[in-house]
C-alpha cells in the first residue's frame, strides 16, 4: 500500500511538522517540473540545427520577464523569481549546449 502524504494549506498550518511536510511537497513536484523542463532542452538541442542558436539572449530575458510576471502574481517577493530564473535559465543553456555537443 503507498503512503500518501496529506499537507495542509499553508494559512492552515498550525505546527512546523505540517509547514515542513507542505515544503517538501512542493520540493517534490518542483523536482519533478524541473526533469520535465530539462527534458524540452533535451529537444531543443536535438532539433536545433547551429550550436550558436542555444543561447537566446532576447528569448532569456522574455523568459526571466514572465516568470517574474507570474511570481508577483501567486504572492512571491520581488526580485526572487528573477533571481532563481537567471540561474535556471543559464544551466538550462548550459545542459543544453552539452546535449548539443553530444550528438556528435
Amino acid at each position: 500500500m503507498a503512503c500518501t502524504t496529506v499537507t495542509v494549506a499553508p494559512a492552515a498550518c498550525s505546527t512546523m511538522a505540517e509547514v515542513r511536510a507542505g515544503v517538501d511537497a512542493v520540493d517534490r513536484e518542483i523536482a519533478a517540473l524541473l526533469g520535465q523542463r530539462f527534458g524540452y532542452m533535451r529537444a531543443a538541442a536535438r532539433i536545433k540545427t547551429e550550436r550558436s542558436a542555444v543561447r537566446d539572449e532576447p528569448r532569456k530575458a522574455a523568459v526571466i520577464d514572465a516568470a517574474e510576471a507570474a511570481a508577483k502574481s501567486a504572492g512571491v517577493p520581488p526580485g526572487v523569481a528573477a533571481a532563481l530564473w537567471e540561474r535556471l535559465v543559464e544551466a538550462s543553456i548550459n545542459y543544453e549546449l552539452a546535449a548539443f555537443d553530444a550528438r556528435g
